[in-house]
């Protein structure tokens, strides 16, 4: 009967950076949680690797010329392996499933997501794209079929924090904390010639390649605008972004009466990642703890919006609203991987962004296809602009 009353977890994108967290949480506390579904785009190495650690029920490669190296090191056990952007669709929506952790880098997570929803399962949400490009869908179904969207994002998991017991009290302002990245202190001039390694260098904390790079050019705090707008339903002008180099205040609520409740926290994400699985409990753990004495002071800049025209873009994009958001991701995500490559300079990215916005079609009043075509179209004018 004990077994029952473990939260059965499916991961997308187990061997990232949320991931793997993820994972190390449900290790903390294997008499609450369960890993039930795997699923990685090509990491296979390490998602064999995982798979023999936790004995999920099914495990599933994104990228189909896997499959066979996925199967074939795990024939000896009782495991359901898949492949394919299908069948994670599908893994998703097995009965047996309590929570979904949607933790996919970029516009691939959107699909599966959406589909989790309509089955009903709880969303534990580390995907921002997926509320950036299409936040109107997301949040009318998960109205629509009474599903829960936990935010794991640092940062909008400290709005969440600061916002239980407040149902009724009116939000006046959400106040939005960056760390600024490794270029805060960095000229025009200086960020001509950074490259994609200076960029991954994030002062505090772990993440993924791709994150990191949004990180340094401030889009990943555009996209926590746009998700922060959907997730607690405030518009963009009441959410004010803040640089905050040491990353204690995760973020912060400023209620009508002029009181401010904030979340502070050591720079971890389990910590959130916990906070989504547990809630509305807490569980005890032994992450690293904040020492404010050793601290000394917290500080707190306006963001420059020349150096870092990636965030007012960002408002932009959800200030004309439709398609734009969309619009918006889909050629960062192409800027970004040119970056890493090697093929576009650091602050050509914006410009590239800013140019798909003005040549794409926008669309007011946009479908789940709507979204889809324009994904692949904004894609396609980015990659002509490199």
């Amino acid at each position: 009967m004990e077994e029952r009353k473990k939260k059965r977890i499916a991961i997308l994108g187990s061997t990232g950076s949320i991931g793997t967290q993820t994972l190390d949480v449900v290790r903390r506390h294997p008499d609450r949680y369960e890993v039930y579904a795997i699923c990685a785009h090509r990491s296979v190495d390490l998602l064999i690797e995982q798979a023999r650690a936790f004995h999920p029920e099914v495990v599933c490669i994104a990228d189909e010329s896997l499959y066979s190296t996925l199967r074939d090191a795990l024939q000896d056990m009782p495991v359901k392996v898949w492949s394919g952007a299908d069948a994670i669709a599908q893994m998703v929506t097995m009965p047996s499933i309590d929570v979904v952790v949607a933790a996919m880098v970029g516009y691939a997570g959107l699909r599966p997501t959406i589909e989790a929803i309509k089955a009903g399962k709880t969303i534990a949400l580390a995907n921002k794209e997926t509320l950036v490009v299409a936040g109107e869908i997301i949040c009318r179904l998960a109205l629509e079929h009474h599903t829960p969207i936990l935010p794991v994002d640092s940062e909008h998991s400290a709005i969440f924090q600061s916002l239980v017991g407040e149902d009724k009290n009116e939000i006046e302002k959400i106040l939005l904390t960056a760390s600024g990245g490794p270029f805060r202190t960095f000229t025009l001039d200086q960020m001509r010639s950074v490259t994609a390694s200076d960029a991954l260098k994030h002062p505090n904390w772990d993440m993924g390649a791709k994150i990191t790079i949004d990180s340094a050019s401030m889009m990943n705090k555009g996209f926590e605008v746009i998700e922060a707008k959907w997730l607690f339903g405030v518009p963009v002008e009441k959410i004010q972004v803040l640089v905050h180099p040491q990353s204690i205040v995760h973020s912060a609520v400023q209620f009508t009466d002029g009181a401010i409740k904030a979340q502070l926290g050591a720079p971890d994400m389990r910590l959130p990642i916990q906070y989504a699985l547990s809630f509305p409990e807490r569980l005890a753990a032994d992450f690293p703890r904040a020492d404010l004495f050793s601290l000394g002071s917290l500080t707190f800049e306006k963001p420059d919006l020349e150096r870092f025209p990636n965030l007012r873009l960002a408002y932009e994009a959800m200030q004309r609203g439709g398609n734009m958001p969309c619009v918006l991701n889909a050629a960062n995500e192409v800027v970004n991987l040119a970056f890493r490559q090697g093929r576009c300079g650091f602050l050509q990215m914006s410009d590239i962004i800013s140019t798909t916005m003005a040549k794409a079609d926008f669309i007011g009043k946009p479908t789940y296809e709507d979204y889809v075509a324009t994904d692949a179209v904004a894609r396609q004018i980015a990659e002509e602009l490199i």
